[in-house]
């Protein structure tokens, strides 16, 4: 089974997490039968560690993270790598992808700069 992992970086701000949710809601909305989960590298719960934890318990073996990040800086070429390959020794019967930054996708560029022209 596959599953999907929306990774994003974490803020203090307990609003941060709202426009995750409506992501996950937007994607089981459209793919009923792919779990999808939230994890985040630090100050906001779940950490990505626990988002990989649950999807394995439920039958994942396939599971794609996709950085909720304008763009690759750090955090997704440094720190995502390294919590992949601890998860990847934890789990070696699943399969780990990692999606390009949503940023990178020209349909959101597209969609931030008819934003910016309309704002």
């Amino acid at each position: 089974m596959k599953g999907i992992i929306l990774f994003g970086h974490g803020a203090r701000n307990p609003e941060y997490i709202a426009p995750f949710q409506r992501i996950r809601a937007l994607v089981a909305a459209r793919q009923p039968g792919v779990p999808v989960e939230i994890g985040f590298l630090e100050l906001t719960q779940p950490p990505l560690e626990a988002s990989i934890e649950c999807l394995v318990s439920r039958g994942v073996r396939q599971i794609k993270v996709v950085p909720i990040f304008f763009a690759p800086g750090r955090h997704v070429l440094k720190d995502l790598p390294e919590l992949i390959g601890h998860a990847a020794d934890r789990f070696p019967a699943v399969e780990f992808e990692v999606a390009a930054c949503v940023g990178e996708v020209e349909a959101v560029i597209e969609a931030m700069a008819m934003h910016a022209l309309n704002a």
